[in-house]
């Protein structure tokens, strides 16, 4: 009988990869979405996933629905991906965040321990946690000292599955992933900000790209990569806390300097910077330790910085090729106001 899993948070990057994952291990696959005027499907429709998952409305605020997400899906494991993810909208709304990051989790941790079933959970924390750097690399053992509400929210989380896993013998896990990235994520984060301007600036849609903070350092790896970490997280033989990443650190500059020159442009030319997109308080660098995940359950990431950059212009100068060419398909430029504005001069360009 097929393993039977429930995905919150299904329609973001490492939902929708996680998804495809999943099904390919032969599993049953649930995935929690909440109601909105927008629809936000497109990264499941761009894997070709739409018909082959069961989409179960739900919100990470009301236990209610999360009950019934749980009560419909019978599920084996249960991958709490669901978050309001990005960091600087943390410090505009700390409170919904704390509600859906921090809280909707323990809400999840009290379904299951109320339900009384061997259901085992995956929460997804961060490395945004370890915040004022304490020690390089960063490990299991290392201090957190948060610098956001997001990371606040997520240390809430962090150690209410911990608490839960030792106080009620819970199969729940935390996997502390560094930042991964793909053609998947959103346009609002830096990596993906970077490949898409690009794209745009190599078919004379934009002039100049405007960015934060460039000195600031990350683990950048690959998202396909890593859920297959939180899959293996909750193979392992008892539930524990693990480190994903790929041990090396770059720097914003460095993403920026690899994308322009990937496309044969030289960044200085394009690239400035804007104190409107820096962090009221920034994590200044991070850089991961993940022998323990390798040592005790065998992940190790493949995909390495200059590749990864290579996958996302690739795909974001696919992307607007296509668009320049009239084709139809999944993408997430449409739902964002200033790339909006530059799709219709680009129609209208095309019509004249």
């Amino acid at each position: 009988m097929a393993k039977k899993a429930l995905i919150t948070g299904i329609t973001g990057q490492d939902g929708a990869y996680l998804a495809d994952f999943l099904l390919r291990k032969g599993y049953k696959v649930y995935g929690t979405y909440r109601r909105s005027s927008t629809p936000n499907f497109w990264r499941l429709q761009y894997l070709n996933l739409l018909n082959k998952i069961t989409l179960v409305p739900a919100d990470m605020a009301d236990m209610a629905s999360l009950l019934e997400a749980v009560t419909i899906s019978e599920p084996d494991e249960i991958y709490n991906l669901a978050a309001q993810s990005y960091v600087g909208a943390s410090f505009d709304q700390p409170l919904l965040t704390t509600e859906i990051d921090g809280s909707g989790a323990t809400r999840l941790l009290e379904i299951i321990r109320h339900l009384k079933k061997d259901i085992k959970l995956y929460q997804a924390s961060t490395s945004e946690l370890y915040g004022t750097i304490q020690e390089t690399p960063q490990t299991e053992k290392t201090q957190f000292k948060p610098n956001s509400p997001y990371a606040t929210a997520k240390l809430l989380a962090f150690h209410n599955t911990r608490i839960y896993r030792e106080a009620y013998n819970l199969f729940a896990s935390n996997g502390i992933l560094f930042n991964h990235e793909s053609p998947l994520r959103g346009l609002e984060f830096v990596t993906r900000k970077i490949t898409n301007g690009v794209a745009r600036i190599k078919h004379n849609l934009q002039k100049e790209l405007v960015l934060g903070n460039l000195e600031a350092k990350r683990d950048w790896g690959f998202a396909p990569e890593y859920v297959e970490a939180m899959w293996m997280i909750l193979q392992h033989d008892k539930p524990d806390d693990f480190v994903c990443a790929t041990g090396e650190t770059h720097s914003v500059k460095e993403f920026a300097e690899e994308a322009f020159s990937l496309a044969n442009l030289n960044y200085k030319d394009f690239v400035k910077t804007d104190k409107l997109f820096m962090r009221p308080k920034d994590v200044d660098l991070l850089r991961g330790d993940a022998r323990k995940i390798k040592e005790q359950i065998g992940w190790e990431p493949k995909v390495k910085f200059k590749e990864l950059v290579k996958i996302m212009i690739k795909a974001d100068m696919e992307r607007w090729d296509k668009f320049s060419k009239g084709e139809l398909f999944p993408w997430d430029a449409p739902n964002y106001p200033n790339e909006i504005s530059v799709l219709k001069r680009h129609i209208k360009k095309i019509r004249l």
